[in-house]
């Protein structure tokens, strides 16, 4: 219930919060005026005492009734405090009746029944608030750390206090148990400092509550020490003391529900407590023993309270470890539990997975693993969210339980992977199991629709003697996974030696391709870019390539794939805007508006760094930013963000110029030429190549033409090899041509001589 639950209560029944408040005015009235009484040693003290005390547990029980019926979710607490109120009324009630018919100090049975039962109800009131163990063996637990503390304090008490007492003194049963208050107190105090949540609000209410068994603690302290020294007469001032607890607790009634609400589930993930928490039962332990040894006589004999008492600790601790030796076998059982299962699936985890493959490859059997990896995930979450990804798990990872059945064991080893381990005697076919594995992953009638359900690649590897340990089993099941995604996904592969040969292959390119920057490898050819016009060669592509020192030279589509693949594109892309501005910058004094033009990967452009690379390169090669033109594909800019297209606006305010490479081969939209600063156009070369004999190629130049004239953009016409395609061209009105017809790739030597003349058709 929150606040504005107690304001509507409150508004709905005006009467009763007023007669609350009456009730709590009424009870501390009643302990003001028992305090002055006492304190003036006015006459009928004790009785004063007697009847002050038993109106205000009336009032206090009272009020908990109130706060049971305003707060339903803590009933039950109020109304065990309200019960501990109405037990501490009646036992006051015969208390002063007993000690009027002539009893001095009345410790009878049916007086110590009530109390008794009253600090039942009260601890049973502890253990049903909202931050209380939810389990029973949580409330047990806490119940047996405050009857430690409780039997842990008697032979401190005994040796504070009825060391001097002669046992003759004692000889009464329950005289000696009404001394043991004090003690019921401060177990009633440590199961309170237990239930306290220790990484929730505290509460207000148990704060309150806290102070009043404090109060209550000394009171009883202050009574037994006066009992025990014979000294104590009724309506002293320290009879003060129990009322006042009572009226803290009719007090905490006013206060709000608790904000803290319990979670279903953590009755079984409860929060760790701090240490001192868990120490703080023990602790008083080593005082008893101190106890004892101070207690003891030098014959060795034992008080015979304490004796009881140090029999009650050791059976209690040796319950309290017996209950904590049977959690620590829980906790092992859930840590192994976690530690060996996948927690989203239910699945055995990598771990557990790794295990049961390592001990398959010590015996005789086949052993077989299937590598599974769902194709586009990473889109079901990117669109939908993970909660949504998770759930699509969780679906999938049972069908594939199912489909495996007891052929194998599966398990979830990534985000999106599973594996399976084939093993047995005889063993199930790999190829069986992976084809009933893809029919599970089909979506269901009307699943297709949602769109979320991802097919699956899978890779298959069978230990052989090609295999040294099990991590050789796992590479060569991936080599196959990743070339079933490669073969169109949805489907699976076997593990292969051409398969292996070609992945060990390409782990070292990429392993040498790492290096080539660092020691020159790389090399820049440019390819010049004509004026259609005048023939003039006024610009050329800078086109990376790589000088394998043993494999000799290797184009662009052997690499670059790789490189963006692995992320080395960016350190490429910063070597060849460089390189290329330094070139540009050596024929400046031949045609000074020539530029050059760089090929930008779609990751650097997400960077934003960009413009400082591009910055740097330009002013230290001392090349004016218009002569630099960077070329970026459709698909690229699409995919950009509006930072993206912030970075390319500053680009050209910078004096970048921007090209549009291969246009018309990805999205073509007109709405994004609006947005992107773009200077040109470069139409792609599988259009220029069928102009002049396919009329749909040759319209598709000619409207790509008008376009960018109607966007004022410059169009280069790529790919042009013959005469006729240049004349097409040129007659669509292109500006400016690049291909076989006007040059191939070279060296910046070759390029030089070409520069400020026609090209040279070749």
């Amino acid at each position: 219930m929150s606040r504005e639950d107690v304001g509507r209560a409150a508004a709905r029944w005006p009467g009763r919060d007023r007669v609350g408040w009456a009730g709590l005015f009424a009870a501390g009235l009643v302990v003001g005026v028992e305090t002055v009484w006492l304190l003036l040693k006015l006459p009928a003290g004790a009785l004063v005492s007697d009847l002050g005390a038993l109106v205000v547990a009336g009032l206090a029980g009272a009020a908990c009734l109130g706060a049971a019926r305003r707060q339903p979710m803590v009933r039950r607490f109020w109304l065990l405090l309200a019960a501990t109120m109405a037990l501490a009324m009646a036992g006051r009630a015969l208390w002063t009746a007993l000690r009027l018919v002539g009893e001095d100090l009345p410790h009878t049975l049916p007086v110590g029944l009530l109390f008794v039962a009253g600090l039942v109800t009260g601890t049973a009131a502890l253990l049903c608030s909202v931050t209380a163990p939810r389990t029973t063996v949580g409330r047990v637990r806490t119940l047996l750390d405050g009857v430690i503390v409780g039997l842990a304090l008697i032979p401190v008490g005994w040796m504070l206090i009825f060391r001097n007492v002669a046992m003759a003194d004692l000889d009464e049963p329950l005289r000696t148990a009404g001394l043991l208050y004090p003690m019921f107190d401060l177990m009633q105090l440590t199961i309170l400092v237990a239930v306290i949540g220790p990484s929730r609000p505290v509460w207000p209410v148990l704060t309150l509550l806290g102070a009043s068994l404090t109060v209550r603690a000394v009171g009883d302290a202050a009574y037994v020490s006066l009992v025990a020294a014979g000294t104590y007469q009724p309506g002293r001032l320290v009879d003060v003391l129990w009322p006042l607890s009572y009226l803290l607790i009719a007090a905490a009634t006013r206060l709000g529900p608790p904000r803290y609400r319990a979670d279903p589930d953590e009755a079984a993930e409860s929060p760790l407590p701090p240490w001192w928490r868990v120490a703080l039962p023990y602790l008083p332990v080593g005082g008893a023993i101190v106890a004892v040894v101070w207690a003891s006589r030098p014959d060795g004999y034992i008080p015979q309270p304490i004796f009881i008492a140090l029999l009650a600790l050791l059976a209690t601790l040796a319950l309290r470890q017996g209950l904590a030796a049977n959690e620590n076998l829980r906790l092992v059982g859930r840590l192994r539990q976690l530690a060996y299962m996948d927690q989203l699936t239910g699945l055995p985890n990598r771990l557990a997975f790794t295990r049961r493959l390592r001990a398959a490859l010590l015996g005789t059997n086949r052993v077989a693993v299937l590598l599974l990896d769902l194709d586009g995930f990473k889109q079901v979450n990117d669109r939908f969210g993970h909660t949504t990804g998770d759930t699509l798990l969780t679906g999938l990872s049972r069908r594939m339980r199912r489909a495996v059945g007891d052929d194998g064991m599966i398990a979830r080893i990534g985000g999106d992977e599973f594996a399976v381990l084939v093993t047995g005697s005889p063993p199930a076919e790999p190829e069986r199991l992976a084809e009933r594995l893809l029919a599970a992953l089909q979506p269901s009638p009307g699943e297709e629709l949602v769109g979320v359900h991802p097919s699956a690649s899978i890779g298959i590897a069978e230990y052989g003697p090609q295999h040294i340990s099990y991590t050789d089993l796992l590479r060569d099941a991936d080599i196959a996974m990743y070339a079933a995604k490669a073969a169109g996904k949805s489907a699976y592969r076997r593990s292969t030696p051409a398969l292996r040969e070609s992945a060990v292959s390409r782990a070292e390119l990429i392993a040498d391709l790492r290096r080539a920057v660092d020691e020159e490898q790389l090399h820049l050819e440019f390819q010049p870019i004509v004026d259609l016009a005048t023939g003039a060669v006024r610009s050329a592509e800078a086109l990376v390539r790589w000088r394998h020192p043993r494999l000799g030279m290797l184009s662009p589509a052997r690499f670059l794939p790789l490189a963006e693949e692995t992320g080395l594109i960016l350190p490429i892309d910063r070597w060849v805007i460089k390189e290329a501005c330094r070139a540009a910058a050596t024929w400046q004094d031949r045609v000074p508006s020539a530029t050059v033009a760089v090929n930008i990967a779609a990751a650097h452009l997400r960077r934003p760094d960009l413009i400082a690379t591009v910055t740097e390169a330009t002013a230290g090669a001392g090349l004016a930013p218009r002569a630099l033109t960077l070329e970026l594909t459709e698909s690229a800019l699409i995919e950009g963000s509006d930072a993206v297209l912030d970075r390319l606006g500053q680009l050209r305010e910078l004096g970048i110029r921007i090209a549009i490479d291969d246009f018309g081969t990805g999205y073509s939209s007109l709405s994004y030429l609006h947005r992107i600063p773009a200077t040109e156009l470069k139409i792609d070369r599988s259009f220029v190549s069928r102009i002049s004999d396919d009329a749909r190629a040759y319209a598709t130049v000619e409207m790509v033409t008008r376009l960018a004239h109607a966007f004022d953009l410059g169009v280069v016409a790529e790919g042009v090899e013959t005469e006729r395609q240049h004349d097409a061209v040129a007659a669509i009105g292109c500006l400016q041509g690049q291909g076989y017809r006007y040059g191939r790739p070279a060296a910046l030597a070759e390029l030089r001589t070409v520069l400020a003349g026609p090209a040279r058709p070749v």
